[in-house]
This record gives structure tokens, sequence and C-alpha cells, in this order.
């Protein structure tokens, strides 16, 4: 026994003290370390400034002049959207104040970098705390600032070991601050070479087997007080890593060559990227009808992007390589063809499945076809999206960062990331909501799992919209004001043209006083999906438009009650009982690639928008396809058809509106 005790207590105790040294025990020189005392540590950057409040087109530092407001805030001449700001950023959720030494990207921190290292950790970095940071006296960290480290992981994929970049960040005036990097094979130096030149010890691929080394160089220039205007907009002013081989986030450049490069179906590659200056993120301007009273609306559903470029899938199209960008590619094309004022994605922008490991290098692409056309755009979330990496929240946060971006947090008190409201309002100037859209969050997959024989915990259901969202959509449908229906725009103001009635409109011979028309967006269908279709009292015929029953129910075996507590109860005239029609006339899904019909069920159409990406799963020759939503008539015609990669227009319907199938009213 004693053979045994000794050794075996020798190599208990060992470890408990390695565990002592290495995870529980933090030095610390006191409180103010804790709570970063310093006079640089209480300097904070802050969002609001630097978000365009104007014209989504206008950039700081344009030289063309701001027009002037006339007595009533207008702007002669000028429409109303192009002198508003879409809407404010929401103080409770994106304004944060961080010291210098934290890395928050996102934001438009304009404080140039002094130093750089790359440091290596045999331990994960949330363990290993700050342990593996680069060395450091108090002395440096209050003239070039402390050590803040990038949390990208250089060797994610291929390395022994965990691979940092770290930086520090200061504000004196008398330090010089860094204006160029390279990446550069050993051996070789920056052309043209310069005193100023900083190699960074370590090897960027440190760690990685049989790759050969390469060293990051870093150009110290001129300090704050020597510098000019144009030299300080210059500055870096953050440091990135991108994975995969499309662009990095916005703002940001690639510095060249790749430090891993791409093995088609095994490494993706990896980039250092970096940011000069700030670069002003485009806002969205407030959503409108056009003058003469039409607003359309592109579905994009179910892209499934990854990390990786992509893989084609279910196509018979030959050749069919890199998924991914081809799809970018198609929604162009579409984009181009149809002019939408607002692209919805409508869930599963990543791909998830172990793909999108990295969501933030996806979400720097997957609405680059929208942004680059300056085109408005919201997005929910898919059952996929939250798979891999980053939380709801998180990636929140970075489409809210994206250009043209509408997304919004939502409450926090409620299931899901991603529940809100847009109203889309008249081109005079009344400002008149006329389109009221609810985007909601239907979540992922249930708490029913089972255990494979990995051990792994597989989702069996997937989840629904819960009882407190129908509660919260009630509520926002209350705030919905009652407006005379059919809208007629005011011509009291003088907006150098004639306001013109659509030529395919009727003059109405009644109006009433209800809730403008709305539609609903979420990705997991109702059960009511797949329920009986309504019959148009005129022919006879089920309204049942599009394919059906290529593929089985998609929806999830549990409900709260959406249909019947929270659509059938939200009605247009603004009452809960009595005479009315359904405030929502269409559900939009995705989540059913190869299912893209518009069935109306009680007065809802409930509408798919069928498989638009080579990304995800589809079916041979059945074409990928996205559908629009055209509303006219000042909102009171909602119009559909979806347009396939062929540039096929397919069933073209009127859903709401003069010329659409009437409705029931409830008695």
């Amino acid at each position: 026994m004693r053979g045994i005790f000794a050794p075996t207590a020798a190599v208990i105790g060992f470890s408990c003290l390695l565990t002592f040294i290495f995870i529980l025990y933090q030095p610390t020189v006191g409180p103010g370390l804790s709570q970063r005392l310093g006079w640089q540590a209480w300097d904070a950057v802050t969002t609001i400034d630097y978000f365009d409040k104007g014209s989504s087109t206008t950039q700081p530092g344009d030289a063309e002049a701001q027009p002037t407001p006339g007595n009533d805030g207008e702007v002669e001449g000028t429409d109303w959207w192009e002198t508003t700001s879409s809407q404010p950023w929401d103080t409770t959720d994106d304004i944060e104040s961080y010291p210098l030494d934290v890395w928050a990207p996102l934001l438009p921190q304009d404080t140039g970098i002094s130093e750089i290292d790359i440091s290596r950790c045999m331990m994960p970095t949330a363990f290993a705390g700050n342990l593996c940071d680069p060395q450091s006296t108090p002395e440096d960290d209050a003239i070039k600032g402390k050590w803040v480290r990038v949390e990208r992981d250089l060797n994610k994929q291929s390395g022994l070991w965990t691979l940092n970049i770290y930086y520090r960040r200061t504000r004196r005036l008398d330090i010089p601050l860094i204006t160029d990097l390279r990446l550069l094979p050993a051996g070789e130096m920056p052309d043209p070479l310069t005193d100023s030149w900083v190699k960074v010890d370590h090897s960027i691929r440190d760690g990685v087997m049989h790759a050969e080394s390469m060293f990051l160089w870093y150009l110290p220039g001129k300090t704050m007080n020597e510098m000019t205007v144009e030299e300080k907009a210059n500055l870096i002013t953050e440091v990135d890593v991108l994975f995969g081989e499309d662009r990095p986030w916005y703002g940001f450049e690639k510095v060249e060559p790749p430090v891993t490069q791409e093995k088609e179906g095994k490494v993706d590659s990896v980039w250092v990227t970096y940011r000069r200056g700030v670069k002003s993120v485009p806002r969205a301007p407030p959503l409108h009808f056009s003058h003469n009273g039409t607003f359309k609306i592109l579905q994009v559903a179910d892209l499934h992007y990854s990390v990786s470029r992509g893989v084609c899938r279910d196509t018979n199209r030959d050749p069919c390589v890199n998924s991914d960008n081809l799809t970018n590619t198609l929604l162009g094309h579409a984009l181009d063809e149809e002019k939408p004022d607002l692209v919805v994605f409508s869930g599963d922008q990543l791909n998830g499945q172990g793909t999108s490991w990295d969501p933030k290098s996806v979400l720097a692409k997957f609405a680059v076809a929208v942004t680059d056309r300056k085109i408005p755009w919201a997005a929910i979330f898919g059952n996929h999206d939250e798979e891999n990496g980053d939380v709801k929240q998180d990636q929140i946060r970075m489409m809210k960062a994206l250009p043209y971006s509408l997304v919004q947090r939502g409450p926090k008190d409620i299931h899901g990331v991603g529940n809100y409201v847009l109203n889309v309002k008249s081109a005079d100037a009344s400002k008149t909501s006329l389109l009221t859209l609810y985007f909601l969050d239907s979540g992922a997959y249930s708490t029913n799992w089972y255990s494979d024989w990995f051990g792994s915990f597989v989702p069996t259901e997937y989840d629904w919209i819960h009882e407190d969202q129908i509660n919260w959509f009630l509520e926002e449908s209350a705030k919905i004001q009652l407006i005379e229906r059919p809208f007629t725009p005011d011509t009291g103001k003088d907006f150098s043209s004639i306001w013109k009635r659509q030529s395919d409109q009727i003059t109405p011979t009644t109006r009433k006083l209800a809730k403008p028309n709305a539609m609903m967006f979420f990705h997991i269908p109702l059960q009511e999906s797949y329920g009986i279709a309504d019959r148009d009292t005129r022919t006879g015929q089920l309204l049942d438009i599009g394919l059906h029953g290529l593929e089985g129910p998609g929806s999830a075996k549990k409900s709260d009650g959406m249909f019947d507590k929270g659509l059938q109860q939200a009605l247009e005239n603004g009452h809960v009982t009595g005479g009315g029609i359904p405030e929502v006339k269409v559900v939009a899904n995705g989540h059913c690639h190869i299912t893209e019909d518009c069935k109306r069920v009680n007065d809802v159409w409930l509408c798919f928008g069928g498989g638009g990406s080579y990304s995800g799963y589809g079916q041979v020759g059945f074409d990928r396809r996205f559908r629009v939503y055209e509303v006219s008539g000042y909102g009171e015609t909602i119009r559909t058809y979806k347009r396939t990669e062929k540039d096929d227009i397919l069933d073209d319907y009127v859903l709401a509106g003069p010329r659409a199938p009437p409705f029931n009213p409830r008695t």
C-alpha cells in the first residue's frame, strides 16, 4: 500500500499545485488593476458620433454642402427621408464605453496603435487569463498602453498551440504610432527598408507543422503631435483576423499574403486584417413608399453560408463550385432586375452544421450583394444561425454594424433575439405609416434532445413562437394608429411634381378607418401552413398557389397558438372581438427550401420563400428562387411572385387589395 500511496499522492499534489499556479492563482497589485485605474484607462469610446445620421450616401468629410432647412424643418426641394435619420442608435443596448485595453473591433475606435506582438499559449486563453500576455512593465503600460489581445486564434484550425496577435493603444501625443503592416517570409525585409520598421519576434505561423516561417513587420510613424489631419485619418486603428477567402469586415483591409493558405475541403485560409482611421458606416434611410405609392420587398431565404466558399448541393448546374460566391452573383442579378426597396433575410444566413464556426467571417460576406447596392435590409434568425460560434446577441451587434442595416435587438424579456417592428411611411409630408412589418425569432430547437452514439446531444424538435412573443405582438399591434383607407397623399406641399395615382388603381367607392396592412416574417412555419386552404368565393378554387409536398412538414410539433391567439386576434379595425379582418395579411417563412407555395388560411396568407442558395439543400430540377412582394396603392394592394435563377416569373398573384380574393370578415 505504501508503494502505491506515495507516488499517487505525489502526482495528485503536483497536479493541484500546477492547477493553482496556472489557473486559480491570478496575481494582482491591488484594487487599481481590476478597476482599470490610470489616465488612459478612463478614456472611453462611443459609437454614436461616428454613424451617419443623415443621407445614407453621405460620408464624413464629403465636400457637398448640407441643405438648409426651411421654417418647418423640411428642406425645400428635398424629400423628407433624405434629411431624416432612419432611427436613433439604441442607447440602452448599443452605446458602449470601453477602456483602451479591451478589444472591440466593431467600435469606431480612432486611437492609434503603438506596438504589436505575437504570443503563443499552451492552453486556451479562456483558462490562461493574462498568463500568456507579452511581458510589460507599469512604465510601458502608462506610456504605450496595456496589451490588448485580438481574440482570434491564428492556429484555430491547424496549430499545436494557441497563437494570438497583441497590440498596445495609446493617446499620448509623444509616442510614434503605426502606419503600415507587412507580412514577409523569414529572411525578407520591407522594401524600402528604413530604421523605423520593427519585426515581431514570433513567427505568425508558430506551431503550424511543415509551414515556412512568416513574420509580421510594422512601421511606427510620426507622433500624434507631428501628424497632419490626413495622416491622423490614415493611422492603423484596429487589427482583426479573417477566416476564409471572402472580403473582410466593412472598413477593413487584408494584409497580403494569407497567414494560412486555403486547402479546399481541409483548411480555410487565415488573414490578418486592419482598419485605417474610422470608416463611417452608412445608415439606411427611413423606409418609405415611392411618390406613386409603391414599395417592393425581396425575400432571401436560407443562404446557408459557411466560412469556406461553400459546397454546391442538389443542383444540375455544371460547373458549380464556390457555392456561396455563385449565390451572391445570383442574388446580385435578382437585385438588379427587381430593384427592391427592402431586402429581408428570413433566417439560416449561416449554414451551421460545423461549417460556420466563425460567424463574424460569414456575416462579413452574407449581405454584400445588398450593401454594395445601398439597399436597406432586415434579418431574422433561423434554426442553424446559432449552431456554431457567437450567440444571437453578438450576431445582432455585428449585423447592426454593417451598412444599411435595419436589424434590431428587440426586447430582452421575451423569447428570442430580434423581435422588432419596422414601419413603411408615405412619401408626403404627413409621413403616415402605410405598411407594418413584424419580425419575430421563431427559435431553433426545443429542449427535446437525445444522445447519439458519441455522447453528443442531438435536437429532435424545432422551436416555436412562445406565448410572451404572442403577447408582445398584440401589444405592438395595439399601438398601430388607425388611418383612413385607401390612403390619399397630402398634396398641400409642393414637391416639384404632381402626385399620380397608379394606372391600375380603381378610384375607391368606399373608405374605412383601419390599421394599415401588415406583413410578418419568421423562419420556422406554423402548423397552419400545412392546414386546409380557404376557397375563393368567386371561383370555388382552393387558395394555395405554388409548389408544396416535395418535402415533409417543417413546422414545430408544439405551439403556443400564434395563429389563433395572435394573428386571428389582431384585427385591422383595432378590436380583438367583433367584425373585421386580420391586420397581418401575409406571413413569410423560410426553412423549407423546396416548398414555395402561398396558402390562405382563415384570411391569412402563409407563404414560403423557397430556397435561393446553391449552398443549401434543394432538388435537382428545382431552380433556386427569390420571392418578391410588391405593395402598391399606398399600401392597399399586396402582390407576390417568384423570380428563378433562369429569370422565370412564377405564380404572380394578388394577395390583398381590389383584385384579390375577398376576405371573410370575423363575426
